[in-house]
């Protein structure tokens, strides 16, 4: 508390002789998940050693607005950035009512999810690499006439089991838990899932309804993404 008083007047001080700060990085605090947070994630989640490291991971939110497909996509891109990690690693949008990773990625929203389920061919035909990396995005494709089917259906689970023996992790992103069935049944079909929360803005009763629902289904919860938290220090006191 001494410390932040004698931040706060040091402030005060610059500000009066309208002197200039030390030039030196502050960190964001804008309440977005930084780049630091998805390296954290991205290690302990998918670089834990040994075979308990899931592979197909699944994103959802509690509900509409709490940045899953930017959390998903964030961890994605690091993972894909990682040094010393080989291998390929592709993100899927399965978020079949409202897509967004193509928008994210700047990729035509073509040969798809949908379409991978719902023809022939090798699974890397449905995905675009970006940028020539080790990053590969399956959009959502084309439009499902009906998405509980898709969902159920054994094609589906024969399209995520070839992206499991394709690439070395594989990251989805889903509807929300409480709004849409999808992110259980997807659920089934990975080795778990990450729930995304917003922070001051998803109500405690809607987080406990999610957890319920999704060990209901026998998901296996891998734990759970606070997202869009702002610290409760002064911008002022903070730099």
């Amino acid at each position: 508390f001494e410390l932040l008083q004698r931040a706060q007047r040091e402030q005060e001080s610059v500000s009066r002789n309208g002197s200039s700060a030390v030039n030196a990085p502050v960190p964001s605090r804008s309440g977005q998940f930084s780049a630091e947070e998805a390296v954290r994630l991205v290690h302990r989640l998918f670089l834990v050693p040994g075979p308990e490291a899931p592979r197909v991971v699944l994103f959802s939110g509690v509900d509409p607005g709490d940045g899953c497909s930017t959390v998903c996509m964030r961890v994605a891109e690091t993972l894909a950035s990682e040094v010393g990690v080989s291998g390929s690693f592709c993100v899927v949008d399965a978020n079949l009512r409202d897509p967004s990773l193509h928008n994210y990625f700047g990729l035509e929203n073509r040969n798809g999810l949908v379409d991978a389920v719902t023809q022939p061919g090798p699974i890397r035909n449905f995905a675009q690499q970006v940028d020539g990396g080790r990053l590969w995005v399956m959009t959502a494709g084309s439009q499902a006439t009906n998405i509980h089917a898709l969902i159920g259906s054994e094609s589906l689970r024969t399209r995520v089991a070839e992206l499991r023996s394709e690439f070395d992790s594989v990251l989805i992103d889903s509807p929300p838990v409480n709004l849409y069935a999808d992110a259980c049944g997807l659920g089934k079909l990975a080795d778990g899932m990450i729930l995304v929360l917003q922070s001051n803005a998803t109500r405690r009763e809607a987080a406990r309804k999610a957890k319920e629902t999704i060990e209901g289904a026998h998901v296996r919860l891998l734990g759970a993404v606070l997202n869009k938290r702002r610290f409760p220090v002064p911008d002022s006191l903070y730099g």
